[in-house]
């Protein structure tokens, strides 16, 4: 069949995908168990020397109520819509469409479909997040890697500046998932071989390739063998 999928992208697709949603749902409960929330700092940290500034990291417990780094906020219910419109055209696109003969195409939207339902499971308030003090509700996703990172600023129209330490937005690893999964998926769209053309012409009326040697053959009529005799 031409969509058959190999029964090794079913296993690769759902051990990366159910392997990435899981530890994304153990760090965020464990980091945000130990620290407390919300925005609760860890002692530890990182950092060293890089490039014209300073990275550094350590652990910070964050709600985001928007996108990816914190875009968005206030649309929480728009963000997860899309995570489940997402998820059902990764599926299809892979194992219906048959895109998953791909190795790349299945790791990419394997690591695409763990960010998102890790995202989506935090949107849905399903971690059940109170506030320690008042008891309300804290809803939105669960990050807590706080980076600071050399950074390039640009103005309109030609300014541009270093800056040695920029505040990244919080982030987790469903995030890395998403990013990672948008470069690779980037790459492939850039660098994959396209499929070639089907060699042959079609008849117009029947609709089915001829190959181009049938058409370069002579018919040969009576008369004309009769004429090649009287030639020779």
């Amino acid at each position: 069949m031409k969509n058959e999928v190999p029964q090794s992208r079913y296993w690769c697709f759902g051990l990366l995908a159910a392997g990435g949603l899981a530890w994304d749902l153990i760090s965020k409960a464990w980091v945000f168990e130990v620290l407390g929330y919300p925005y609760r700092r860890s002692d530890w940290h990182w950092g060293c020397r890089l490039l014209w500034g300073e990275f550094s990291i350590n652990l910070t417990t964050w709600f985001n109520q928007g996108a990816l780094f914190g875009i968005g906020q206030g649309f929480g219910w728009l963000f997860a819509s899309l995570s489940i419109v997402a998820a059902i055209g990764i599926v299809y696109w892979l194992f219906v469409r048959g895109e998953a003969r791909s190795w790349w195409l299945t790791v990419t939207l394997s690591l695409i479909l763990a960010g998102a339902m890790g995202n989506l499971y935090d949107r849905l308030y399903l971690h059940g997040c109170v506030d320690p003090v008042s008891g309300a509700p804290l809803e939105g996703v669960r990050d807590f890697f706080e980076c600071k990172i050399p950074l390039i600023r640009y103005r309109w129209p030609f300014e541009f500046s270093l800056i040695e330490r920029y505040d990244w937005p919080v982030f987790n690893f469903a995030d890395m998932y998403l990013v990672t999964g948008a470069i690779m998926l980037t790459l492939y769209s850039l660098f994959a071989p396209q499929p070639q053309a089907s060699m042959g012409r079609h008849s117009p009326e029947s609709g089915v390739a001829k190959p181009a040697h049938v058409e370069q053959l002579s018919i040969v009529t009576p008369s004309a063998v009769s004429s090649s005799r009287l030639s020779a």
